[in-house]
């Protein structure tokens, strides 16, 4: 479902050419479940948007959901993240000017697939009540919680029955209790959908739940005993 090879990202700060990642090689199977450890400025966040389209690499290889997107145009990228991939990112980046179920709408509202209004209504609604969201379909961003508006942001990475899940410290602004539910949904949607998830955390409790874990380290990566 995903497999990087001999991956390379360089950034240029001032007069110096950092080498952050460095010959990634990771292959993760559909349904799989892998977690991403490592410290600040490791390069773990890097990877993932690399993963997932979100960056470019300057040597390497990417497929992604049985696609090679290696060096592929952004109006390319756009249509598979559209149809195939979700992205959680720590933020949430819910847009402000809409409520939760038009934030969940969303990607069924810019698909292709040319979904119907009561379609699109009935598939968001039934989203954000498996995500216990049911009744604030009607309330924007700024009237949630941190905790809620992860559950709209999941319940929006998820609508479009996407292929490969990817999660940017999903539960890194959340308090204890709400990062635990965050977590619980997560992993039984991953079950239920057999999309694959992959997930950055420096949270050991979260990576425990992976069926893999990895740690990167000064721009490589490597497996953990577990």
């Amino acid at each position: 479902m995903l497999t990087l090879q001999q991956i390379h990202k360089y950034y240029q700060s001032g007069e110096n050419r950092l080498h952050v990642l460095k010959g990634i090689d990771l292959q993760v199977s559909q349904g799989e479940f892998i977690a991403i450890m490592g410290p600040s400025g490791s390069g773990k966040s890097t990877l993932l948007a690399i993963a997932a389209g979100l960056d470019t690499i300057d040597s390497g290889q990417i497929q992604l959901a049985d696609t090679d997107i290696t060096g592929k145009k952004e109006d390319f990228l756009s249509k598979l993240r559209a149809e195939k991939i979700g992205f959680i990112f720590q933020n949430f980046q819910l847009i402000k000017t809409l409520n939760a179920i038009e934030n969940v709408s969303l990607p069924l509202v810019i698909s292709e697939k040319r979904y119907s209004e009561t379609e699109i209504s009935q598939r968001a609604e039934a989203m954000l009540g498996k995500v216990s969201m049911q009744h604030r379909l009607k309330h924007y961003p700024g009237q949630l919680s941190g905790g809620e508006q992860q559950r709209v942001a999941i319940a929006r990475s998820f609508i479009n029955e996407p292929a490969v899940l990817f999660a940017d410290e999903p539960t890194g602004n959340l308090d204890k209790k709400n990062a635990e539910m965050v977590m619980q949904l997560l992993v039984g949607l991953n079950r239920d959908t057999r999309s694959t998830l992959i997930i950055v955390t420096h949270d050991p409790k979260v990576a425990e739940k992976a069926d893999l874990v990895y740690e990167m380290a000064d721009g490589e990566l490597q497996r953990k005993d577990t």
